[in-house]
């Protein structure tokens, strides 16, 4: 317990999301003071679209300008203009880049896909389809199912006023705790899956995916029950032009380009442990930029998949799906600006969780799924679990799961897989898709909390079953 509470020590320190610099940037210094511009980016986030809506709106770009360069001076003036450039170039080439176009891909090729019919939202539809898009983020990925089911539901519910509750959920379980049974599902599992761990492995946390799936479903249909009853008694009705129960899909043909960046995904993970795609020291194939920073082959070919796909997608699709959806470009707009500022602002955290991950002292399963997913809901949780799996295995354990880093048991491994996977879903930075599921809701009408207040629906309802969990699978 006392090595817990050691890491929640250090957690408003490490406090930051998606991306990492690596090995060069890492090793460069880093004083506590330099987390400020990335805590004044998550207070920014936090405050300002609710005391200053049009401002924020307008404005959002040049704050993130501002706290960026607020990090990157500083950290030149202590280290050297090179190595802050560096650390720049590395952030946006091999974190920012990959992550903001896969983002796009799938909001583009999911936008081009409608549901149309007379199956309005109730609780019993809202569980199934909450069902179902859990299901299939391992799959295709919880940034692609949460692009796919997020418009259906948002338009299947249209006619009720208490709907943002199963927005929530839908982050809850679609958004994160689906993406735990295949390195598809979610980066963290894919970056063990290029370390050796055996892609069908993580299949093995199915129990504790389905039992928070279950506590968590249960406790949304409570609460859908109940809200539905308060709509129903208010006077709102479904606008069902017919009876009986028929849907429709537009657009259905997207589906080949979804595959298409499904594949692209687990090449980015694959191609790097081929030998064609190494040089002769081991090295994966890439261009080297200034700085030594190297752009790799694997990570071109996978965005270029991903961008013809978006393209094909945008070809091949009438205008019209798209009307029906209400797609504009506004919520990709505001998650490319904002997550620019947090992935270069985040930096000095990552490099603290660098040097002082493995002084920590975690040495059991529970201590493990409580440090990284702690970190996860805060930092990327990609590079957060590939620490922690480092930190496990120079453990030196003798028999368990093989790795290229080492050799852990398969509790440890679970502990740090389900802690990377499930606890990203705490705040709307934890993961990729949670602050696009919240962008499109909110263009959408449905008035979603506020970051602090997302934060108490996290703590409310995921924490204790995040509490069972460890008591019942990771003690």
């Amino acid at each position: 317990m006392k090595r817990i509470l050691t890491a929640g020590v250090l957690l408003p320190v490490l406090c930051v999301s998606a991306g990492a610099a690596e090995e060069g940037a890492a090793a460069a210094g880093a004083p506590l003071w330099l987390c400020l511009p990335f805590a004044a980016l998550l207070v920014s986030i936090a405050v300002f679209p609710l005391v200053k809506p049009l401002w924020w709106e307008k404005r959002q770009g040049w704050v993130v300008a501002v706290l960026a360069l607020l990090f990157l001076i500083p950290f030149g003036v202590l280290n050297g203009a090179g190595a802050s450039a560096e650390t720049a170039l590395e952030c946006i080439v091999n974190d920012y880049l990959p992550f903001i176009v896969l983002l796009f891909g799938l909001f583009c090729v999911a936008g081009n896909i409608t549901l149309t019919g007379d199956l309005a939202g109730s609780p019993r539809v809202n569980v199934a389809l909450l069902l179902f898009g859990t299901l299939l983020s391992s799959w295709v990925g919880t940034t692609g199912a949460s692009m796919l089911m997020v418009r259906p539901l948002i338009k299947m519910n249209s006619w009720r006023k208490r709907k943002r509750h199963i927005m929530v959920f839908f982050i809850f379980l679609i958004s994160n705790i689906g993406g735990c049974l295949t390195p598809i599902g979610d980066p963290p599992l894919l970056m063990g899956f290029s370390r050796g761990v055996p892609f069908f492995w993580s299949l093995r946390l199915f129990p504790v995916m389905l039992f928070n799936t279950v506590i968590l479903l249960c406790v949304f249909y409570w609460l859908d029950m109940k809200a539905y009853r308060k709509d129903i008694a208010a006077g709102m009705k479904p606008d069902i032009s017919r009876p009986g129960t028929e849907v429709r899909i537009r657009g259905l043909h997207n589906l080949v380009f979804l595959v298409m960046i499904v594949a692209a995904v687990i090449l980015s993970g694959t191609l790097p442990t081929l030998p064609a795609f190494q040089t002769a020291d081991g090295r994966v194939l890439g261009l080297t930029l200034p700085g030594g920073v190297e752009l790799t082959a694997p990570s071109v070919i996978e965005m270029v998949i991903i961008l013809v796909a978006a393209l094909l997608s945008f070809r091949t699709t009438d205008a019209s799906v798209r009307k029906e959806n209400h797609f504009t470009w506004g919520a990709i707009r505001e998650v490319a600006v904002l997550f620019v500022g947090i992935f270069i602002t985040m930096q000095p955290a990552l490099m603290l969780l660098k040097s002082h991950g493995a002084s920590l002292g975690l040495t059991t399963p529970m201590e493990m799924f409580w440090a990284t997913g702690a970190l996860s809901s805060f930092l990327d949780n990609t590079p957060t679990y590939l620490v922690f799996l480092t930190t496990a295995c120079a453990l030196n354990f003798t028999e368990g799961v093989t790795t290229t880093l080492g050799m852990l048991p398969p509790a440890m491994l679970a502990a740090i897989s389900c802690g990377a996977v499930f606890m990203g879903a705490n705040t709307y930075i934890g993961n990729a898709p949670n602050f696009m599921v919240k962008a499109i809701s909110d263009e959408n009408g449905i008035r979603m909390p506020s970051f602090f207040g997302y934060l108490l629906w996290s703590l409310l309802f995921l924490g204790p079953v995040f509490l069972l969990d460890a008591l019942i699978f990771f003690r």
